[in-house]
């Protein structure tokens, strides 16, 4: 399971060009967190101790790889960079590429790649890098869906410094597609050297041991100042020993901890709590394509008996927010016109008897404890629709079975994307026909027509209106119940500056992180 499970057009001449934004970094000054005041400098020097969470069973090398910890996330995200990366207005903003251009029918893209971009050995990064990387990425068994539209052979160099993408289909929204897992390295790198291939980001890799890792700072980084002179990651299993490290002294940060171990921190004034709204995703996942719920009216049933308020409330511990059964909530896009559902179990009732919805009957709900609170959800939502007259046994599973036999496979059942901004995102990955990680099973051709109408849109405003239409559908009678966005939580001593306050893939942006001490 990879992190995508487990990432501004302006009319003119003959091509499209976004505006260069900023010096390759997030989006600006409001994307940190814990300055310590107004005109504050950022201190250099300094190691910084970090918890993440992963497995043992599940440590990974390879940044083209299955990345189910956070701790390989975000060890591999400080040293090799993406193509591009979140930002807050626009999302996406320039990383080793610069800028990036889209041809009138939005098929061709070209990417010019920043300068002075060096390897950790000091060889220059060109194009043929940038091609190896993402055929090889392409060719990985969730390559087509992190790169959807996207055939290996249309992934060509323009020199040294150009990366040309053709696209299957108009695509208005590529370079949004590069932010996660586009990782560069370079060109010949094979299989048996992965782990040893040098990166281009703003940390270099001093030794790595079991899944904790030393990082020190890379002087001849494009992307300007990087503050700390290293980052140790420590990998801990459960939020819990993590938060306990911390507030013993042995960490600095404690990295998308979870609502649980930030309540267990509140009112300590030795600890600060750093919130990124619209972080994690946990919809419910119903199959449309057959079984139970495929009658639109069933699923509509099972939205409305829901209390979403609740649920935020209990199950988050009320670091969230109510959502609307629309994925990509932090997307400027995001429709926030479209009327919010609430609870209504007289209505719910009335559906369910119209689709002659069998009531006697007994239904699993299938979910993992892969993340804090995802099992508590199924619990809940389960004691909630009772009150309809649906009856829901939780199945637990372990997490190897859950994404074999479970994930894209089952009637009813929990799932989870640490990635939100983007409505286009999970549009193209989730939910147009036949996209690779369809997870119910949904087609919709109407859907398809608002998808595709979209994406061949080059105007930006123009493009948000034929967004909205998409996402209208989507509520009304897509395969998801979203109930509500957890924040992500951070815990830092003092000391820790500028933090990064996006969420999903921004989260593991440190390279502007201080300390002031």
């Amino acid at each position: 399971m990879d992190l995508t499970r487990r990432q501004l057009l302006w009319t003119g001449g003959a091509f499209t060009t976004t505006a260069l934004i900023g010096a390759c970094g997030g989006g600006g000054d409001d994307d940190t967190a814990g300055s310590p005041g107004a005109g504050t400098k950022p201190r250099r020097g300094g190691t910084l101790r970090v918890g993440a969470l992963g497995r043992a069973g599940a440590i990974t090398r390879d940044p083209h790889g299955t990345q189910a910890n956070e701790s390989d996330y975000l060890i591999l995200s400080l040293v090799y960079d993406t193509l591009t990366v979140p930002g807050s207005k626009p999302n996406t903003v320039p990383r080793l590429a610069a800028k990036w251009q889209a041809s009138d029918d939005l098929k061709t893209w070209r990417f010019t790649l920043a300068k002075g971009a060096l390897f950790h050995d000091g060889t220059p990064v060109t194009a043929d890098d940038v091609v190896h990387s993402l055929r090889r990425l392409r060719g990985t068994p969730s390559g087509a869906s992190r790169l959807p539209g996207i055939q290996a052979e249309n992934i060509t160099a323009d020199g040294t410094g150009t990366v040309v993408l053709v696209s299957d289909y108009p695509n208005a929204e590529l370079p949004q597609l590069t932010r996660l897992t586009t990782f560069v390295i370079p060109e010949g790198t094979t299989d048996e050297d992965i782990a040893k291939a040098p990166g281009t980001g703003p940390f270099k890799l001093e030794w790595f041991r079991g899944g904790n890792a030393r990082l020190v700072r890379n002087d001849q980084w494009y992307g300007g100042d990087v503050h700390l002179d290293a980052i140790e990651v420590k990998i801990f299993e459960s939020p819990q020993a993590m938060a306990n490290a911390l507030l013993s002294g042995q960490l600095d940060l404690a990295s998308n901890v979870g609502a649980v171990a930030a309540r267990t921190a509140e009112g300590r004034k030795d600890i600060q709590t750093v919130r990124r709204p619209n972080d994690m995703a946990m919809p419910l996942v119903m199959r449309t394509a057959d079984g139970p719920f495929a009658d639109p009216r069933v699923r509509e049933a099972l939205r409305l008996a829901v209390d979403r308020e609740a649920m935020v409330k209990q199950v988050l511990s009320g670091y969230g927010t109510v959502a609307n059964d629309i994925l990509g909530t932090g997307d400027p896009a995001y429709a926030k016109d479209i009327p919010q559902r609430t609870r209504d179990l007289a209505e719910a009732k009335r559906l369910l008897k119209a689709a002659g919805f069998d009531t006697s009957r007994t239904y699993e709900l299938l979910t993992t404890e892969d993340i804090s609170g995802l099992a508590e959800s199924a619990t809940l939502f389960a004691s909630q629709v009772r009150e309809a007259g649906v009856r829901i046994k939780v199945v637990k599973q372990e997490s190897a079975v859950f994404w074999d036999k479970t994930w894209l496979k089952g009637d009813l059942y929990t799932t989870y994307w640490g990635t939100n901004d983007s409505v286009v995102f999970f549009a193209s990955k989730t939910m147009v026909s036949g996209s690779g990680q369809n997870e119910a099973g949904w087609q919709d051709e109407e859907f398809d027509a608002a998808y595709e109408k979209a994406m061949a849109t080059a105007d930006a405003t123009a493009r948000a209106r034929e967004l909205r239409e998409l996402q209208q559908i989507e509520h009304e009678r897509s395969g998801y119940l979203l109930w509500g966005m957890a924040d992500g939580i951070d815990l830092a001593v003092p000391a820790v500056q500028g933090l990064p306050r996006l969420p999903g893939y921004g989260r593991v942006q440190l390279e502007r992180t201080w300390l002031a001490r």
